[in-house]
C-alpha cells in the first residue's frame, strides 16, 4: 500500500520527538536515538526514502540545516574561553586537532584506499566531539571536576574549530576540482576564503550592532538573526561557490566575541529548532545510509575506528598533557572519552553529497564511515565511561552541593553561608542585576534559563546534586522542579512553600512536585525576603551537651529559622520541619537569626564575652 507524503512527513516529526524523549529519559545523547530511528525508518523498514520524497529539495534542505548547525556552534566560540580554561584545554585544541586529523587521514588513505582528498576530509570531520554528546555522559558518570571541565570545554571549543577546519578542507577540495591548473585552483580557493571571511565578518558585525543597539524589537532577535544568517549564506554561495558555510561560521564567531551582544537568547531559541528541524534532519540523513555500503568497508572500517579511538585520541591527550599536573590515570580516562556528535554527522552527509556531484566517486564512503564512528564512540563510551572511571579512581564522591535557583538577596545570603563550609554551590537567575550582584560577591552564578539546553551544556554542576528553589517566579520554579526531579531525584529537590493566595494552584500541583515544597519550616519566599530586609543574617552554631537544640531555640526566642544541619560526618541537609528536628549534641546548625538589639550588643561588648556558646 502506497504511503502518502503527508503521513511520511508527519511520521518524521513524531519519530524525532520520540527519539528526543527517549534520550531525555535515559540521559543519553539524542543523536544516538535519532540515527537509530533513521536507520529503522530507512534501510530496515523501507518506510522512508528521502530522495523520492524531497527530490530536488533534499540538497538545499540539508545545506540550510547544516548552515544553522554551524552558525549555532560558532556562536559558542569565545576567545576568552580558550584562554581561560587551563593549559590542557589550550593544548588540546591545536594539538588534538592536528593529531586526530593526521591519523584519521592516513588510516582512511592506507587502510580503506580512499583518495587523498576524501581521506583528508574524513580526518578533518573526525576531529569534532561536541558538547551535545559530552554533557549527558558527564552528568551520568560524574568524573573529577578537573576532568569534567577539560572534556566539557574541549567539546564546546572544538565544535566550531573542527567545523571550520572541515569547511576549509572541503572548500579546498572543491576549488581544486574546479580548476584545471594549480594556479586557477588556488585562485578559486583564495576567492572562497576572501568572500567567506569578509562577508562573514561584515554580517556578524552588522547583526551584532543591530542586536546591541536594539534596532529591532526583542521578539524579532531570534527570527531576525536566523533569517539574516540564511540570507547571508545564500548570497555568499552566489558570490563564490560553496563559500556559504565558511561565511556563517565566521559570522557566528564574530558575533560571539563582540561585547554586549545578547547571543544567549539565540542559543536558547536553537533548542526548539533542534527538536523540529535538526532532529528531523538526522532521521533523514540516517535513512540514506545503506547497509551494503557499511558491509563493503569490512574489517577496514573496524581498523580505522580503532586507529582513531586507540591511537589518535591517546596520542592527542598525552602530547597535550605535557607540562600539566594530570597523572597517568587521568590521562587514560581522557584518552577513552571522545564521542563524536551532531556536526560530524551533518557535514559528512552534506560534503559527501557535494563531492559526489563533482566526480569524487568514493566520497559516498564518508557517510557510513562517520556514522559508524558516531554510533561506536557514543554507544561504547556511554556504556563503559562509569566502570572505567571507577576502575581508574577518577570518579567524584557523591555530590552534596547545591544549585540555588534565585541569585536574589535571599539566595546570595544562603549561598555565602554554604560557601563558608566549602559546600559546592552554583546560583542561577534570569535577572541580570541579581547575577551582577552575585558576581560582585564572588559567588559562582549562571545567567540564563537553568532548564535550557545551553544551561545543561555550560552550567558547571560539578559536585552538585541538590536544588534549592529560592525564587519568587512561580512558573520558573515549577519548570525547574520538574526538570531537576529527573536530573537529581525526589529527595534532592527542595522548594519553599507557596503563599496563601496560591491554594488553588497547590491543589493542581502534582503530588511528586508538592512533596518538594515546605523548605525551611514552611516559610514562603515573601517571608524570607522580608526577614532578610529586616537585618536577619545567617549564623553557624555548634551544639554540645551544655548548649543543645532547646537552648538554641530559647536564645533566639523561637525567632530563628534553622536552614541546614551538619552531622558528625559533615553531611549537610536542608531542614523542612523544625518541630520534628532532633539534632545530636555534636551537630552544627546553619540558621537565619534576627538582628541583635543594639542594647544587648553594647552590653555584650562591654562585658567582653559572647552571649552564648554558639559559634
Amino acid at each position: 500500500m502506497a504511503v502518502s507524503t503527508t503521513l511520511i512527513l508527519a511520521g518524521i516529526g513524531i519519530s524525532s520527538l520520540v527519539c528526543q524523549w527517549m534520550a531525555w529519559r535515559l540521559r543519553m545523547p539524542a543523536i544516538l536515538f535519532l540515527l537509530a530511528g533513521g536507520i529503522i525508518a530507512g534501510p530496515v523498514t523501507g518506510f522512508l526514502h528521502p530522495e523520492a520524497i524531497f527530490d530536488d529539495l533534499l540538497f538545499p534542505m540539508i545545506s540550510l540545516a547544516v548552515a544553522i548547525i554551524l552558525f549555532e556552534g560558532s556562536l559558542t566560540l569565545r576567545y576568552d574561553e580558550i584562554r581561560g580554561h587551563g593549559k590542557m584545554v589550550r593544548n588540546l585544541i591545536p594539538v588534538g586537532t592536528l593529531v586526530t586529523c593526521l591519523i584519521g587521514t592516513l588510516s582512511a588513505r592506507w587502510i580503506l584506499d580512499l583518495s587523498w582528498e576524501v581521506a583528508l576530509l574524513f580526518g578533518a570531520i573526525s576531529v569534532v566531539t561536541g558538547p551535545t554528546v559530552i554533557a549527558p555522559l558527564l552528568r551520568a558518570v560524574r568524573p573529577k571536576s578537573k576532568l569534567a571541565n577539560i572534556l566539557t570545554w574541549e567539546g564546546i571549543i572544538i565544535d566550531p574549530v573542527g567545523a571550520l577546519l572541515a569547511v576549509l578542507v572541503f572548500e579546498g577540495i572543491v576549488s581544486w576540482g574546479q580548476g584545471n591548473v594549480f594556479g586557477h585552483s588556488l585562485y578559486i580557493f583564495g576567492k572562497t576564503l576572501v568572500v567567506g571571511f569578509l562577508i562573514g565578518a561584515a554580517a556578524g558585525y552588522l547583526n551584532g550592532q543591530v542586536l546591541r543597539k536594539h534596532w529591532i524589537p526583542q521578539y524579532l532577535h531570534n527570527a531576525g538573526t536566523l533569517t539574516f544568517m540564511l540570507g547571508v549564506y545564500a548570497i555568499s554561495n552566489e558570490m563564490a561557490h560553496e563559500s556559504g558555510l565558511l561565511t556563517v561560521t565566521v559570522m557566528g564567531i564574530w558575533m560571539a566575541n563582540m561585547k554586549e551582544v545578547p547571543t544567549d537568547s539565540i542559543l536558547e531559541f536553537k533548542e526548539s529548532l533542534s527538536v523540529l528541524l535538526i532532529s528531523a534532519l538526522f532521521i533523514i540523513l540516517a535513512a540514506r545510509v545503506e547497509f551494503s555500503a557499511i558491509a563493503e568497508l569490512g574489517w577496514g572500517l573496524v581498523a580505522v575506528l580503532a586507529c582513531l579511538m586507540l591511537i589518535a585520541r591517546p596520542a592527542s591527550i598525552f602530547l597535550s598533557a605535557i607540562g600539566t599536573s594530570l597523572n597517568w590515570r587521568e590521562k587514560l580516562y581522557l584518552s577513552w572519552i571522545a564521542p563524536r556528535g551532531i556536526v560530524a554527522a551533518a557535514v559528512s552527509a552534506l560534503f559527501a553529497f557535494q563531492l559526489e556531484k563533482i566526480g569524487y566517486e568514493n566520497a559516498g564512503v564518508l557517510v557510513p564511515l562517520i556514522f559508524m564512528l558516531i554510533i561506536t564512540t557514543v554507544t561504547l563510551q556511554s556504556i563503559t565511561a562509569r566502570p572505567v572511571a571507577k576502575l581508574l579512581g577518577v570518579q567524584e564522591p557523591p555530590a552534596h552541593g547545591f544549585l540555588i535557583l534565585g541569585a536574589n538577596p535571599v539566595g546570595r545570603l544562603i549561598a555565602q553561608a554554604l560557601k563558608k563550609h566549602e559546600v559546592p554551590i552554583m546560583l542561577t537567575d534570569t535577572n541580570w542585576e541579581n547575577v551582577r550582584q552575585a558576581r560582585m560577591e564572588n559567588l559562582p552564578v549562571y545567567f540564563g534559563n537553568p532548564v535550557s539546553e545551553h544551561a545543561s551544556t555550560h552550567m558547571d554542576l560539578t559536585g552538585i546534586g541538590n536544588l534549592l528553589i529560592l525564587s519568587p517566579y512561580k512558573q520558573m520554579n515549577s519548570l525547574a522542579t520538574y526538570h531537576f526531579l529527573d536530573w537529581f531525584d525526589e529527595h534532592s529537590v527542595f522548594g519553599l512553600a507557596e503563599g496563601d493566595q496560591d491554594q488553588r494552584a497547590r491543589l493542581q500541583t502534582a503530588g511528586k512536585v508538592q512533596r518538594t515544597r515546605g523548605l525551611f519550616d514552611g516559610v514562603s519566599y515573601a517571608k524570607l525576603a522580608s526577614l532578610v530586609s529586616q537585618g536577619y543574617t545567617t549564623k553557624t552554631t555548634q551544639l554540645s551537651e551544655e548548649f543543645g537544640y532547646a537552648q538554641f531555640l530559647a536564645q533566639y526566642q523561637n525567632q530563628a529559622i534553622v536552614l541546614f544541619t551538619m552531622n558528625s560526618r559533615d553531611h549537610i541537609h536542608p531542614v523542612k520541619d523544625m518541630e520534628s528536628l532532633d539534632p545530636d549534641d555534636d551537630w552544627v546548625l546553619i540558621s537565619l537569626v534576627p538582628p541583635q538589639p543594639k542594647k544587648e550588643r553594647k552590653e555584650r561588648d562591654g562585658n567582653g564575652k559572647a552571649e552564648s556558646p554558639a559559634a
